[in-house]
Formats: C-alpha cells, structure tokens, sequence
C-alpha cells in the first residue's frame, strides 16, 4: 500500500504507484502460487533502500510492489524501477520470475486464496469469482486537499478513465487462448459489484451512505471500507486512487499512467474549485466507453469522452493531452506524458506487444506464452 502524506508539499503534488505482478514458473512460464515465497525472498534480501516492501495480493501468483510518497515523475521512474528490480531478484531467489500482464496468458492448476483474514472473508462471499481474479493492475494515488475534494474529482475523473484504460491495455490473453480484447483483466473485474466507473456522489456524506448501503445488501465484505470502483476516495487519507490501468510492461508505462493521472486530479480540483459542473456522462455510455477500450485499447475507436461521438482512439488519447495539458506544463510533465501517449499511440500497447511475441513463441500445453516483463527505460 502506498503511504500517503497528509497535504501535498510545496513541490508538487504528491503521488505515488502500486503495481501488481503475476508469478510465473522460471521454465514453464505458468503461474506459480508462490507469493509467501517471494514476500519472504524479500524480506532477507533486505531490499534496496528501506522502501515500501512486496506485499501478498488475493492470490498466492501473484504480488503487489509499491512506491514512497513521490513529489515528481522522476522521483516515481526511480522508485518504480527499484520496485520491479526488487521483485525480480526475489522472485527470483524463489525460483520463479514476475511477469507484467494484466491477466495469465497460460492455463494453470486451481488457484489458492491467499490466507488472510480479509481475502479469506472475500472467498466465502464471493466464492469462484475470487478464484478466478487474477488479474493485475497499476493503481495510481494522488493527494487532494480533502475527502470532500476527492469525490468532486472522482465526478470529474468519469469520463477519462476509459482513456487512461486504453493506452494501458495489457492483457488480451486468458488462460492460454487470445480473448479477443486488448483488456481482459476489465472483463473479469466487471463480474464483481461496483467494478465499474463510479456512479455521481453528490457529497463525501453521500459516497460514504452509499458503500455503507452496499454492505448491507451484502455484496461488500462485512468489514470492508470501501468498494471497488475503478477511482475512488481513500477511507482513511485526503487521496484519490486511480485503479483503471492494466499493469505495465515496462517503467515508461506505469510513469505515462501516473503522469496523466496526477494531471486529471489538478485539473479536476482545479475545475472544482472553480464551480465548474463535471461532464454528465451518463451511465450506459461510461459503461459503453469502458468495454470499448478494454475490446480495443488504442488500435480501434473510442467514444470520445466529452461528446460521446464513436471516434478514433488517437483523438481520444489526444483530447485527454489537451484536457490537461495545463496541469502537465505546471508539473513540468508535458514533453514526457506527450512522448509517451505518441509513444503507445505509434508502436501499440502491451496487450499489442503480446500478441506479437505470442505470434513468434512456439506453442506449449498451456498456449503461447508471451514474455511481458520488462523495466522501460
């Protein structure tokens, strides 16, 4: 989990990564339950640093990195690079290696719920859904001034998220076949309640009446403090939490994710502060703009996120840089969040990437697996 500070330091506003990783088989590339191993590979190794360690996910393949609380994107680029150079020389010590896909491109045996309090409560209520989650994505934090702030953003944020979905799509293989979609891990998270863009909140009284109301209908955990939404406030500090985003393959992905991301909170408050009414998308069209970047991230159309027009993707992606190219000129972010959207837009996502490596791996029992880990620059 990231930590995040209270209020932003003057340098800029704070930020910081969680990014989630599939273990894999060193030999097979199958997923390997191997995240107590890994997690306890770690805390021997002693890690570079001090930093936030590896912390166990849902399932035992799979494994959660973290950076600091981060003021820049430089400062994030380091962090992530350490993180990911981390796992790897544990996973390693485990005989195993991470792999950067948002869902497993293999088939492998039944998975094994991580034993935890939580994730054990989750399993009863949600019994094969939590099985079959494994899925891995890069969440995004940023500092706001208040809890009141963070649901003004999230009204903002709508219609954005499909876009920010789009340019990290990374996952179109499921269980050793193609799916289809640049974005499985979105189809998957789409069986469980609330794992949807987030409906208009009113007040922070009202997001809280709501996840409280979800309880009791009891398609939430018991105990659980927040739902699922794909943008959210955090239950316990002034922070917005983007969770839209496929896990990246390299570095360069996951700063693009927290460059615009930072970007369209400033803007939001911004907008906010201002008295300025949030874009009224309704709905069935976020739901519509969602499955179609998750069916084709930047390699098809789009619904462009203002006027809900079907356009290309390109001009959505670009229609989000002019949306916050002021925040990012303010930041200092805007020469590389433009050289990283031109970046995607010209070469393809990961889940492009993927299928390209799959075309040339040889076929195993489980599929083509295609090799997804990588630093970025």
């Amino acid at each position: 989990m990231v930590r995040m500070v209270e209020a932003a330091p003057a340098r800029g506003v704070t930020l910081g990564v969680e990014e989630e990783f599939l273990l894999v088989g060193a030999d097979d590339g199958a997923p390997a339950g191997g995240g107590r191993d890994v997690v306890d590979a770690d805390r021997a190794l002693g890690g570079p640093g001090g930093g936030p360690g590896l912390q166990r996910e849902l399932l035992a393949t799979m494994v959660e990195t973290a950076t600091g609380v981060c003021t820049d994107l430089a400062g994030v680029r380091a962090e992530l690079a350490a993180a990911r150079a981390r796992l790897e020389r544990a996973a390693r010590k485990a005989g195993l290696r991470p792999l950067a896909s948002g869902t497993a491109p293999m088939a492998a045996p039944a998975r094994a719920v991580t034993p935890t309090r939580h994730y054990r409560q989750m399993a009863r209520l949600y019994g094969r859904l939590a099985d079959e989650t494994e899925t891995c994505g890069c969440h995004v934090h940023v500092g706001v001034p208040d809890r009141e702030s963070a649901v003004a953003v999230l009204n903002h944020l709508r219609p954005w998220l499909p876009v920010l979905l789009a340019l990290s799509a990374n996952s179109p293989y499921h269980q050793g076949a193609d799916t289809g979609h640049a974005s499985w891990r979105v189809l998957v998270l789409s069986r469980w309640p609330t794992h949807q863009i987030p409906p208009r909140f009113a007040s922070a009284a009202q997001y809280d009446r709501t996840v409280a109301a979800l309880r009791r209908t009891g398609v939430l955990p018991a105990g659980a403090r927040n739902a699922y939404w794909f943008a959210r406030p955090s239950h316990h500090l002034p922070t917005v939490e983007v969770r839209i985003a496929d896990v990246a393959p390299g570095v360069d992905g996951a700063v693009l994710q927290a460059g615009l991301t930072r970007a369209l909170v400033t803007t939001a408050l911004d907008a906010a502060t201002r008295g300025r009414p949030a874009p009224r998308l309704p709905d069935h069209a976020a739901a519509a703009a969602l499955w179609t970047a998750a069916r084709y991230g930047v390699g098809g159309p789009a619904l462009h996120p203002l006027t809900g027009e079907r356009v290309p993707a390109a001009e959505a992606v670009r229609a989000l840089l002019d949306r916050v190219r002021p925040a990012l000129e303010a930041s200092g972010d805007a020469a590389e969040v433009r050289e990283l959207a031109e970046a995607v837009l010209a070469r393809g996502t990961g889940a492009d990437a993927q299928r390209r490596a799959g075309a040339r791996a040889t076929p195993g029992p489980g599929g083509r697996p295609p090799g997804t880990w990588g630093r970025g620059r």
